[in-house]
């Protein structure tokens, strides 16, 4: 029989992938417009602002640019839009299912913010809102004008983000959260800001008006913003796999340094698309701030997990429950060498994943993943280097269901 917890994982699992795809698709139009916008050949006569010939699966492709828009609205035209909505959509299940269901233990820490469940995704969902809006009022004011200013100014904000984040939140959840906050600013300039204006051009066109050049130049602006923090986002979806990133207290600065990594390495490639030389020193700048990050990534480590006395209510219940304390014991013997403050395993620095094993509490905490991971599964211990035996997997498949798991 399918226990819920099982479905559970699986539906994680497939809503991960449907986010790896559409983000995917949407980073790789986002990539290659901006390449084809950089490098068009704008030499030629004639009523486009550029054209270009390329190759690709043995055939060629002849496109060319209009600046605001064609005379006439073809007959046939495709928006680029879903690939980003999609991306935000499933995105948003993933850190309903995930970070919101399972909020004791991996979106609050007590240890930072004595916070009930339902006060840290408020926080959570409220936080995303009011960072759009403040960044959509930043870029209507004046700053519009000066847009390396307003980068600037953007980058601030998102430090600003991560700090505060991390003062309320596991590390694992201020990364990302941070990464959350950059996604929905770059989906709402899809959503509110780039296709509301697209279309205004196109209803111009269609009732035979000449189209305002400013609406492309917003567009332009906004467009620009998500091709310089795509690259951190993609960094922010995959942090959750690496406690050298956020389970460390300098980790707000780690996320500030990879945002400035983005910026040097598609500042980089949009040089080269757009034949405006090679500049060299954006890679020598990109390697010293990885130098910085790895070095901050050795410094004390926060936020792994909660501390090592308390216990949520789920956790309490699956520590009562019979067979516990015979759990407890098997865990103790095949993983804490490993899932400790200090890992014995010779290879090993920190808990792997940032889990902690050591506890009552801490297995009570993790009854889940050890469920799922060394009872139905034998995904734990790796090649099952500690000889954990069957006995023992059905011991704890037992317990996790006598808890009602």
């Amino acid at each position: 029989m399918l226990d819920w917890v099982i479905f559970v994982s699986w539906a994680e699992f497939a809503l991960r992938w449907l986010h790896v795809i559409t983000a995917m698709a949407w980073i790789g139009s986002s990539f290659y417009f901006i390449a084809l916008d950089l490098g068009l050949n704008r030499d030629i006569p004639g009523p486009a602002d550029g054209e270009e010939w390329q190759v690709h699966g043995g055939g060629f492709y002849h496109i060319q640019k209009y600046l605001v828009a064609p005379k006439e609205m073809p007959a046939h035209l495709t928006w680029f839009k879903w690939e980003s909505y999609s991306t935000w959509l499933s995105g948003a299940a993933l850190m309903i299912l995930v970070y919101y269901a399972g909020a004791e233990l991996y979106l609050i820490d007590a240890e930072k913010a004595d916070l009930a469940v339902w006060q840290g995704v408020v926080i959570s969902a409220v936080s995303l809102t009011i960072g759009w809006l403040v960044y959509d009022f930043l870029c209507k004011s004046p700053l519009g004008e000066r847009p390396t200013a307003l980068m600037l100014l953007l980058f601030v904000l998102l430090v600003v983000m991560g700090w505060a984040y991390d003062q309320i939140f596991t590390g694992r959840a201020m990364m990302l959260h941070l990464g959350a906050f950059t996604a929905t600013i770059m989906t709402a300039n899809v959503f509110l800001i780039i296709m509301p204006n697209q279309r205004i051009v196109v209803a111009d066109l269609k009732a035979g008006r000449s189209p305002d050049a400013k609406y492309g130049k917003i567009a332009k602006l906004r467009s620009t913003h998500n091709n310089y923090l795509t690259l951190p986002v993609i960094f922010l979806m995959l942090s959750n796999h690496y406690p050298m990133a956020f389970a460390t207290e300098w980790n707000w600065v780690i996320a500030a340094l990879v945002f400035l990594m983005g910026v040097t390495i598609r500042h980089y490639f949009n040089s080269l698309h757009a034949r405006a030389g090679n500049p060299h020193w954006t890679w020598i700048v990109t390697v010293m701030l990885f130098l910085m990050i790895v070095w901050l990534s050795t410094g004390p480590r926060s936020g792994m997990q909660a501390e090592a006395g308390v216990m949520g209510p789920r956790a309490e219940r699956f520590a009562a429950a019979e067979g516990f304390d015979e759990v407890y014991d098997i865990v103790l013997g095949r993983c804490s060498m490993c899932h400790a403050a200090e890992p014995v395993w010779d290879g090993i620095l920190w808990p792997p994943k940032g889990v902690m094993l050591e506890t009552q509490a801490q297995v009570a905490r993790e009854a889940e993943r050890i469920y799922l991971h060394s009872g139905m599964s034998h995904a734990m211990p790796p090649a099952n280097v500690s000889w954990m035996e069957p006995e023992e997997r059905a011991a704890i498949v037992s317990w996790f269901r006598q808890a009602g798991g």
